[in-house]
């Protein structure tokens, strides 16, 4: 027991002095020790909680998480609606779909066809972010065949028709080709005549795309020969005057030779809609196997999506990709999401 001679030091708490009473505590300094020890506990979980860099994105980004069609098994293995449904399943906010000869999205299909797909979209949750085409390659705009042109503008009409059917308002166009190295039957197109050709396509379609208020997105498609940096492109969108003229980012396209993060700052808020595929500069097959799986390859994320955070870009970021898993390929499309959410500093 101790004594009022009793030498030993008495130690203070921050939160206030013991109460005087030999070894007895009061009710109201147990509240607060109760109270310090809790601060202290709460103090080390948020410095657990804290992000770390080495397995996300320390910031939180506010784009949307999107996917072309594309990745998935379709119509081989999964019908449209199956494509919607895992594409939800996974957390995606947008499903990108493609438009072709035959399936759900042709020049079979009508306004009532696109209407139905639109409401089982909106049913199953999941928006659809754009329209998208391999069309363009065998009907080229400025192709030197004039049937091939004739049919290039048709589709691209019909195209613009069904993106307003589905809800969407982003369609992907190719405005043109000097050369396609995957087409042995292609005449190479000169450059000043496939510059003036896409110019004179662009402004036939217009004018119905403001009506519809369906904006055509031009791509930037290093393989083509055409609009090879970001000024050129500039140049091509902004003579036209029109807000339902913009850009369709491909962040894979230029990789080659170039870097997404440096074409982002200079197209700046011309960029409507966002193709994000993965490539390899350490790779030597330039075809559309040198894409890749999100993250497999030597693209610098972090600055990519920092660059579109600093031009206010808060659209879908769709991943593109041409081969389905042949085994359980669910797995990609879970995989994507997973990246995605890395790369946006979302949760995981």
């Amino acid at each position: 027991m101790s004594s009022q001679n009793d030498p030993t030091p008495r130690l203070t708490a921050p939160w206030g002095a013991p109460a005087p009473t030999g070894n007895a505590v009061s009710r109201r300094s147990a509240f607060k020790l109760a109270m310090g020890a809790a601060g202290l506990a709460a103090a080390g979980t948020a410095a657990e909680a804290a992000p770390d860099p080495r397995k996300a994105a320390p910031k939180r980004y506010g784009m949307k998480k999107s996917i072309n069609q594309w990745a998935f098994p379709y119509p081989e293995r999964m019908n449209l609606r199956e494509c919607l449904q895992l594409a939800k399943d996974a957390g995606f906010d947008g499903i990108e779909l493609n438009y072709d000869l035959e399936n759900d999205l042709s020049p079979k299909s009508g306004p009532g066809d696109y209407r139905k797909i639109r409401k089982m979209a909106d049913d199953i949750g999941i928006a659809i972010s754009g329209l998208c085409s391999f069309l363009f390659w065998p009907y080229p705009l400025t192709s030197n065949d004039p049937a091939e042109r004739a049919r290039g503008m048709e589709l691209a009409g019909l195209m613009t028709e069904a993106a307003h059917h589905l809800g969407t308002e982003n369609l992907l166009v190719v405005p043109g080709a000097v050369h396609m190295p995957w087409r042995e039957d292609h005449d190479p197109t000169p450059n000043d005549i496939c510059d003036r050709r896409a110019r004179e396509a662009i402004g036939k379609l217009l004018p119905t795309a403001e009506k519809l208020k369906v904006h055509l997105n031009m791509e930037n498609i290093f393989f083509n020969g055409y609009l090879l940096s970001p000024e050129e492109m500039i140049r091509f969108v902004d003579r036209f005057g029109s807000e339902y003229v913009q850009v369709h980012f491909d962040t894979g396209n230029i990789m080659l030779f170039q870097f997404p993060e440096h074409w982002i700052r200079i197209l700046g808020q011309r960029i409507r809609n966002v193709h994000l595929k993965e490539f390899t500069k350490k790779g030597t097959d330039h075809s559309l196997e040198s894409f890749r799986p999100l993250l497999d390859g030597t693209t610098d994320w972090p600055a990519v999506i920092e660059a579109f955070d600093e031009t206010g870009y808060d659209g879908y970021l769709t991943f593109e990709y041409f081969h389905p898993y042949p085994h359980y390929p669910e797995a990609l499309i879970y995989q994507t999401a997973d990246s995605l959410n890395r790369m946006l500093g979302q949760a995981v």
